[in-house]
């Protein structure tokens, strides 16, 4: 198995988008000399945008497919048993910097206590993503995700905190509570302990959760040299299906870890 694999869950996924991610991908593997497996797992919708893609050259690629949308989680797990040294939980709507596994596999041999990787986030527009995240309470997802925006304004400070400003710059940060599925680079060994994401989380919160329970086991670690740039994001702006997903997501994650109100 490759020293490092990489598995990408596809839900009717954005061509364009697509093809950023994995040239994106190309370039950073070459320049860490590295030739990853790749995991495309197919949960409906996928056709069109698998149809003439341009894969990497020589690279093992693994097309899962016919089990439906089994979920974000579920769908990466299916990844979980061809897992490499490394294994990189990857979104289809994520550009790599060419340098961004140069960084990471340098940290993490480094670094052998850290067993989750997360890195620095931006816009399309160069601002700063603070995927980063301290555990909400429920009013903290009402205010990011619902609130009005005079709201969200009086409440500026709490959503500062909740999203780790404070911490969150040019420095390693080690041990953030919280951390984005939409790139988690893990020792495999680890993710096999956790027996990977919980089946019972459909969409949203899973990364949450995930998050939580790699903390008993591992560090996690924030890494700013490693720089992504992520599309994705404001589940509350994606219509009445996705907030329907994002509220069941969230109650049983406080099912789960403990309710918080305020």
């Amino acid at each position: 198995m490759a020293p490092l694999t990489v598995s990408l869950v596809l839900y009717r996924p954005d061509p364009a988008l697509l093809r950023e991610t994995l040239a994106a991908l190309e370039v950073a593997s070459c320049r860490a000399d590295l030739q990853p497996d790749l995991f495309l797992i197919d949960n409906g919708g996928s056709a069109g945008a698998l149809a003439g893609l341009a894969l990497p050259a020589g690279w093992v690629v693994h097309h899962i497919a016919g089990h439906g949308n089994v979920g974000f989680g579920r769908g990466h797990n299916l990844s979980l048993d061809g897992a490499g040294d490394f294994h990189l939980i990857l979104n289809p709507d994520l550009e790599l910097a060419p340098d961004a596994l140069v960084e990471a596999m340098a940290f993490m041999a480094t670094h052998p206590e850290c067993g989750l990787l997360a890195p620095a986030a931006y816009w399309d527009d160069g601002r700063m993503q603070y995927l980063c995240k301290r555990v909400p309470a429920v009013f903290d997802l009402f205010l990011r995700g619902f609130a009005p925006g005079w709201l969200r304004r009086r409440f500026a400070q709490r959503m500062e905190r909740y999203e780790m400003r404070d911490l969150i710059a040019g420095q390693v940060v080690w041990d953030p509570p919280l951390v984005s599925g939409a790139f988690m680079l893990f020792r495999s060994e680890v993710l096999r302990r956790l027996g990977g994401f919980d089946p019972d989380f459909f969409l949203y919160f899973e990364d949450y959760d995930l998050s939580l329970r790699a903390a008993r086991l591992t560090r996690l670690a924030y890494v700013p040299a490693v720089r992504v740039v992520h599309h994705g994001g404001h589940a509350a702006r994606k219509g009445w299906h996705h907030i329907k997903l994002f509220v069941g997501g969230a109650a049983r994650f406080f099912n789960k870890h403990g309710w918080r109100w305020f």
